[in-house]
């Protein structure tokens, strides 16, 4: 019998001649494919394996000749199974102190052809050894009597973490333990089953584990680790996941980091005084030259799946983006930079970003100042006076008051005070409008329109909302027209003669454009009539007189010719009435009209083609259309998010 030492190097022996046979052959388009397919299928790092070059690759000429290159690839072993580059990657990682648990040292058992094994595992923490007695008791439970006790007393005395040969048994063939392996779920899924052995069978060592799996096409993901202890421990009778693959992961697309708010929410509150304070809205995002205002992360590259066969998952990598710039913005140097022109105010519109310069007003616009149109935003620290105008293609903010101006953003418009009109003036908001009262103004826009202390005999469309809520918020004479909902604290006025209609559930801009295009078509018919009598005298002293004089002639040519022209005219027309008709129709807005404290009679409410005339004084009640007529139902508050704050429409 050998003694311990020579046990231990003839096991080391074989191990390594183990090792020397995992070699495989992997391809592919490049030298460094082929290395990485060659890394999967012997699910190692690709700094563990060594490669010697069977075939080289070509890329071949105008789409002939390619080859791949073919590599045969095998794990590379140094003394300690590890190499001086291994140490270099594996400093620096996991430097937290991992919390080490107790565990007593054990005594595993394998029985092979050859004779009868066991191996001690060391103690962890303050664990206990494993003893000679512990290692005597786990032999005779399996039977074995002929074992050589000063070699278990080694063993267990430097246990080293590999199987020694102790003693023999008596092998049956027919009673060893058996495997199987199934590969399920599209091949990401490898399971073992294993029985145990009868009497006189042999164990499973690891190293055949290995072998099976890899006969039965099972090269990647592998857990070595759950190997080794199932091959200690064996669970037998019992699927186990043995190896799973790897799924593939699609690359992350490229996206804008922004440096300012994309979707700013603007905050409406109200004081002890019920007046809402616009100083505090914050809705202006100022931006200076130079600054960054957003920057593109690149796209990622997809992550390769495996099945636990080896053959490769392709991933998708990310899309790229082309970066949205906009009005007075540059890429910078890194070529992934949105950086601003000027000072200005950033706004993203239509998907680009852009920066906007504010053009401020000190004091009123009067005399001093003229007529102002600005491409930009339009800051005013005092009045607007009778007589002048404002346009800005940005947004236009008076701190004072606006009188009988006229007032035209494409964005928003905010006035600190009040808009005192004579009926005459129109005031556009290409987004939003708020003010602290409004009276006597023709006010278009595009969203919503905003005012806390009332409405007065005021023209108003909206294209989403009319809000009026504050302890004045009355809404009196006029008519206010809003897509969705027109909703205030009091309506009307108890005084007679002062007649205040409220429409909802249409949008204002097409039915005032329907309103234009039914005008234009009887203008239309009217001059087709025309031309048709003047051409039918013509014809008649013609045929009356035979020859026409020159200029009549021509004036009939002439008159011919805008016949047709009208025609054409008409036919636009009536497509245009018919596309706004169909939108009117199609509208899915559900229109309500609401007062939280009163409904006055005198106020006509109007939801679609529905008209109701408010003939008694109602209490908190909001007005809704249900089967083509106009009910009453009890008071609906705002929407939640008006109440918050209304959307990036309001944003700068």
């Amino acid at each position: 019998m050998v003694d311990f030492v020579q046990l231990q190097h003839i096991m080391k022996e074989q191990l390594d001649q183990d090792r020397s046979i995992s070699t495989i052959e992997a391809q592919g388009p490049t030298l460094e494919e082929a290395v990485v397919q060659a890394a999967t299928l012997l699910n190692l790092p690709i700094r563990r394996i060594e490669y010697e070059v069977i075939e080289r690759g070509s890329s071949g000429f105008m789409g002939t000749g390619k080859k791949d290159w073919k590599i045969s690839a095998y794990q590379r072993y140094v003394q300690g199974n590890k190499t001086a580059q291994d140490d270099f990657f594996d400093s620096g990682l996991d430097t937290d102190v991992p919390v080490m648990e107790d565990k007593d040292g054990y005594v595993f058992v394998q029985l092979r052809y050859d004779g009868a094994y066991i191996k001690v595992s060391a103690p962890v923490g303050h664990g206990k050894r494993a003893t000679p007695a512990q290692a005597r008791v786990a032999l005779v439970e399996r039977g074995i009597k002929d074992f050589d006790q000063n070699i278990v007393n080694e063993v267990v005395k430097n246990p080293g973490g590999e199987y020694v040969r102790v003693g023999d048994f008596e092998h049956n063939p027919s009673n060893d333990a058996k495997m199987t392996v199934e590969i399920v779920d599209q091949e990401m899924k490898a399971l073992l089953f294993v029985t145990p052995p009868e009497p006189g069978g042999c164990d499973i060592p690891m190293e055949t584990y290995q072998a099976f799996l890899k006969n039965n096409k099972v090269y990647f993901g592998i857990d070595l680790d759950y190997l080794r202890d199932f091959a200690d421990k064996p669970l037998y009778k019992e699927k186990v996941v043995i190896a799973e693959g790897l799924a593939p992961v699609n690359g992350r697309d490229a996206y804008l980091q922004y440096n300012f708010e994309t979707n700013h929410k603007v905050r409406i509150k109200e004081g002890a005084n019920g007046r809402v304070d616009f100083k505090d809205l914050k809705i202006i995002q100022n931006v200076v030259e130079a600054q960054p205002l957003a920057k593109k992360i690149p796209p990622e590259q997809g992550i390769l799946g495996r099945t636990v066969t080896g053959n490769p998952l392709l991933a998708r990598d990310g899309r790229d983006i082309t970066l949205p710039l906009g009005k007075n913005v540059h890429v910078g140097d890194d070529k992934v930079t949105i950086i601003a022109d000027m000072n200005g105010q950033v706004v993203e519109t239509n998907g680009k970003i852009n920066v906007e310069p504010i053009y401020t007003v000190d004091g009123d616009v009067d005399l001093k100042t003229g007529n102002i149109i600005f491409l930009g935003t339009v800051v005013i620290t005092g009045n607007v006076v009778d007589g002048f105008s404002v346009k800005a293609a940005g947004n236009i903010e008076v701190n004072g008051t606006v009188e009988k101006a006229d007032l035209d953003a494409e964005g928003n418009i905010i006035v600190h005070q009040g808009i005192t009109g004579r009926g005459k003036e129109i005031i556009r908001a290409g987004k939003s409008l708020m003010a602290r009262f409004i009276e006597n103004t023709m006010i278009e826009a595009g969203d919503s329109v905003i005012a806390s202390d009332g409405i007065i005999n005021s023209r108003v469309d909206a294209g989403k909302r009319i809000i009026c809520q504050g302890k004045r918020a009355t809404i009196v004479g006029g008519r206010l027209r809003a897509c969705e909902e027109i909703n205030a604290k009091v309506l009307g006025s108890p005084t007679a003669g002062t007649e205040t209609i409220c429409e909802v559930g249409v949008d204002p801009k097409t039915k005032e454009l329907l309103t234009q295009l039914a005008e234009k078509k009887a203008a239309l018919e009217k001059q087709f009539e025309d031309i048709k009598l003047n051409i039918q005298t013509l014809i008649n002293i013609k045929q009356q007189r035979k020859p026409l004089p020159e200029d009549k002639e021509a004036y009939l040519q002439e008159l011919d010719e805008k016949r047709v022209e009208t025609i054409t005219d008409i036919k636009k027309n009536t497509e245009a009435i018919e596309k706004a008709q169909d939108l009117l129709n199609n509208l899915k807005a559900r229109g309500r009209v609401s007062a939280s404290s009163k409904v006055y009679p005198g106020v006509r409410v109007i939801i679609k083609d529905a008209k109701e005339d408010v003939r008694t004084e109602y209490r908190a009640v909001t007005f809704v259309l249900e089967d083509g007529l106009i009910q009453v139902t009890k008071y609906e508050e705002p929407d939640e998010e008006t109440m918050r704050g209304f959307d990036g429409n309001l944003s700068y």
